[in-house]
């Protein structure tokens, strides 16, 4: 009988590609991880991996049966999920993944009332790039996610949380620093501050800007929203931040933040799942709660 415990020790070698970082993501030692792999060999009659000096490859056959092993390991895992929601589904842990240009300026927002109406529901909350995050959901390591929307992410369910203005972010002595709220085509000509390749963010600003015949300011690319925010205090250029990033900042003082008249460029922050998620009560109950929380800052 092939033991689940089998196929998580294949799915962290096909993951890290070398014994030692499996067996540490496994928290077993590098001779459990690999004697239970030769010993899965022997059961199934089949090299699953092929050894080498500096580095660890699968076999043909160990890809192939990577992909099932996935497979039971994601439904195995929904069958736990489900087995607890069955007792209560208000109450348990829950996995949750966030984007680095939104986790730090809406979970303060949220998660004490969150608490507060779930008592009984672990948060464990996980910041990375969207498409590693829509990885992990897909997998079943995360049960929700709260990012901006894109239309790639259809295979998903969702619930639309809030849309979110992105505002003009400039140094008070910037010729717009003044403007009460401008119209995206004010920007014709200048050229816009933005973070590096694989924050959805840039695409989705950038996206706006392109359209109103904005360029892309090519000498550098931010890693966060606080550098970002710290270019544009020193007057180094001026760029497009989320409204939830421009609350409550020691810089604000340095910098003018201005709305755009509507139709305003936004991003659309939803909550995904996957489809046949079977802790839906306690989903519809973070989506209200959510929403209660931000409509009084927003």
């Amino acid at each position: 009988m092939i033991k689940i415990r089998d196929l998580e020790y294949l799915s962290a070698i096909g993951e890290h590609r070398h014994f030692g970082r499996a067996a540490e993501s496994c928290f077993v030692s590098q001779p459990t991880l690999s004697g239970q792999i030769m010993k899965l060999e022997e059961q199934l009659s089949l090299t699953l991996v092929e050894r080498q000096t500096r580095k660890v490859m699968l076999t043909p056959a160990g890809e192939q049966l990577l992909v099932e092993a996935r497979n039971v390991l994601k439904a195995a895992n929904a069958f736990e999920t489900s087995a607890k929601a069955l007792l209560d589904p208000f109450a348990g842990d829950l996995h949750v993944g966030l984007i680095p240009t939104l986790a730090p300026y809406l979970l303060p927002h949220i998660m004490a009332p969150l608490n507060i109406e779930l008592p009984n529901i672990n948060f464990y909350l996980y910041e990375n790039q969207t498409k590693t995050l829509l990885k992990e959901l897909e997998d079943g390591k995360l049960d929700l996610l709260i990012l901006p929307w894109l239309e790639d992410m259809d295979k998903f369910d969702r619930y639309d949380l809030f849309e979110e203005p992105l505002v003009l972010t400039v140094a008070p002595q910037h010729a717009l620093a003044n403007a009460d709220e401008l119209n995206l085509f004010d920007l014709k000509g200048q050229n816009i501050l933005s973070l590096e390749d694989g924050h959805c963010l840039r695409d989705q600003a950038m996206g706006y800007c392109f359209t109103a015949g904005v360029s892309e300011d090519q000498r550098f690319k931010a890693t966060s929203l606080e550098t970002l925010r710290y270019m544009v205090a020193s007057n180094m250029g001026i760029t497009l931040l989320p409204k939830l990033a421009t609350l409550n900042t020691s810089l604000n003082k340095t910098i003018s933040y201005i709305p755009f008249m509507k139709p305003e460029p936004v991003r659309q922050i939803s909550l995904l799942m996957r489809s046949g998620y079977s802790r839906m009560e306690c989903v519809r109950s973070i989506v209200k709660s959510v929403k209660a929380s931000i409509s009084s800052v927003l």
